[in-house]
């Protein structure tokens, strides 16, 4: 009986870490313009190698990467050539593919190393929408004092005048919705930020609150 209790013991608390390490991951919807203003470094590169690195319960995974170019992060790190994540997806390591596409990558430094993750912006760079593309380039930068506040049910309203709201939520699209491709919430030179969307650069004249 003794025997019967330890194995029963023993396989409950595997089956537990094991549902528990499954269902770790999981990540609160962000604008692409947060990702962009709350992250150290945003690069747009391709990996050229990886590497399973020995360290923690589950190891790191290293990958090897050619930068193209830096959107943020210059003055923290103006090269980067490794990108480190977790090598679990359970806990929120990416997968990136070798030698095959361009990546989109944003993420945080600790100790000198770039770390990034399912909760963090990455995207096949082909993917990207023009106005996302202009985003990192440029209107991101712009916006990020403004404020993102979700909407998960309506009516919702701006608090403050550095506010832009996000309906993405209310068709359940989250990060991949329509505002989060194709808009950017920009402060204007009257101090109050509004969402812009367009091919020329912002016209801080236009009040543009309630677009979308």
């Amino acid at each position: 009986m003794t025997a019967w209790l330890s194995f029963l013991v023993v396989f409950l608390c595997s089956w537990s870490l094991r549902d528990l390490v499954v269902e770790a991951c999981t990540c609160v919807p962000i604008h692409p313009q947060d990702a962009f203003c709350n992250s150290d470094i945003v690069i747009r590169a391709k990996v050229v190698g990886k590497k399973l690195m020995k360290d923690g319960p589950f190891g790191t995974m290293r990958y090897t990467v050619k930068q193209m170019k830096m959107y943020r992060g210059f003055q923290i790190m103006p090269h980067v050539q490794y990108i480190y994540t977790e090598a679990s997806e359970s806990l929120c390591g990416v997968k990136l593919e070798v030698n095959k596409y361009q990546y989109l990558i944003t993420g945080r430094v600790y100790e000198g190393k770039v770390y990034t993750g399912l909760c963090n912006w990455y995207e096949k760079w082909d993917r990207l929408t023009l106005s996302q593309r202009k985003g990192l380039n440029h209107r991101y930068h712009l916006g990020c004092s403004c404020k993102i506040r979700p909407c998960y049910y309506l009516p919702c309203f701006a608090t403050s005048k550095n506010e832009c709201i996000w309906t993405d939520m209310l068709s359940n699209f989250g990060h991949s919705g329509y505002q989060a491709k194709h808009y950017a919430c920009i402060q204007r030179v009257e101090g109050y930020c509004s969402w812009y969307r367009g091919w020329a650069p912002p016209d801080k004249t236009i009040i543009n609150a309630t677009d979308p």
